[in-house]
Order: C-alpha cells, then structure tokens, then sequence
C-alpha cells in the first residue's frame, strides 16, 4: 500500500470510529451509506447490462471486474437497513422494509446468492450462461424494487 492509501485508510478509519464511538450511526448517514452502495452496484450493473445488451462491445475482463465488484458490493447491503434508518434523508426505501424484514432480508439474500453466481458464471466465461445470469440476477433487484423502494 502506498503512503497516500495508508493515510486514506487511517483517516476514513479515524472518521468511521468517531461516528460509531458514539452509537449507531444517525440516520442521515446509513442512509449516505446505503444510497452509495447500491449506487455503485447500479454503475458497475449497468454495464454489464450494456454489455449483455450489445450496447457497447463485449469485453470479458471488465465483465467479469464489473461482476466481482457487484458480488463484493451485495455483502454490504445490509449494513444500510438498520431500525431507524427508514427516517431522515430523502430515501427511496419504503418503510414496509422493516414491517416485513423476514421477506426484504430473503429478497436481499437472494440478489447476494444471484450475484455471486454472476461473478462465477463471469469468470467461467461461457456468454451464454452469463447472459442467463445476468438476467436472474437482474430479476432479483427487480423482486426487491417492486415491494421496497419507491421509484
């Protein structure tokens, strides 16, 4: 690691500790936090989708890099619904998330189990089964969309 990301990493872990010195996070900020991830799977996913979708060329590198960030990004989606994170901030989160949790933490299972079959399925490198994945994994950010966020 580079000086600079060493001192990156100490100072974004010196702000992390302070705020959770303090307690759970205030709301504002799980909120931050989980618009920023899945933010970042929407970028990484959008990709692939233009990928799958020919409109842009197929590259099996950046594929499968896109991939892997998406399965590495849905292990942290949890960490953004705790209770009392459906006030604050403008959130596109619907508050049946924490009166049916049982059903919104299997939809979040599932798109974390899909996802990981992407990555595979991406480093495999069979176009057709990625495709078909990539579908199935799609379908389960449309399963969770549906019921929880408010577009």
């Amino acid at each position: 690691m580079t000086a600079s990301r060493t001192a990156l990493a100490a100072c974004l872990l010196a702000a992390a500790s302070a705020v959770y010195a303090q307690g759970a996070p205030p709301p504002d900020r799980v909120i931050g936090y989980r618009q920023s991830v899945f933010g970042l799977i929407g970028w990484n996913f959008g990709g692939l989708g233009d990928m799958v979708r020919e409109r842009r060329p197929w590259d099996a590198a950046e594929f499968t890099r896109r991939a892997e960030r998406v399965a590495q990004l849905s292990q942290m989606t949890d960490e953004g619904f705790p209770p009392g994170s459906d006030t604050g901030a403008a959130t596109d989160a619907k508050p049946e998330i924490w009166t049916n949790r049982a059903d919104f933490d299997a939809k979040m299972d599932d798109f974390r189990r899909e996802a990981a079959a992407l990555a595979a399925a991406a480093r495999g490198g069979d176009q057709d089964a990625i495709k078909a994945q990539f579908s199935k994994t799609g379908g389960t950010c449309k399963a969770c969309h549906d019921e929880y966020k408010a577009d």
